[in-house]
């Protein structure tokens, strides 16, 4: 299921979404980067497709040819923050650098 990566309206099964297409709910792009599996904002340019053009804007239309929608977009906000995942990695780190007791600082 493709969906609004703000709001999270379903946007249909593997919808091919167009340069132009926006969500019926909140009217929003969705021909953007956030809304792109190749999306990360980890990676150099925050794209994982080492082909694709300079995107500035990740959040407005673009016209990128190697645009693929992702199924189940986190709605805005919750992308990039403090996930599930993130915070069991934060623990983990912390569990290793601790010597039994608090941390001193």
């Amino acid at each position: 299921m493709v969906r609004c990566p703000y709001c999270g309206e379903p946007v249909g099964e593997n919808a091919g979404i167009g340069f132009r297409d926006t969500c019926g709910r909140c009217g929003r792009d969705l021909h953007v980067c956030r809304n792109c599996r190749f999306h990360d904002p980890g990676a150099y340019n925050e794209c994982r497709e080492p082909q694709a053009e300079r995107v500035l804007d990740k959040d407005r239309a673009n016209f990128c040819e190697y645009f693929a929608p992702l199924s189940d977009p986190s709605p805005a906000g919750t992308r990039g923050s403090s996930s599930g995942t993130e915070d069991d990695a934060r623990k983990h780190l912390e569990s290793l650098f601790k010597s039994g007791g608090d941390l001193k600082r």
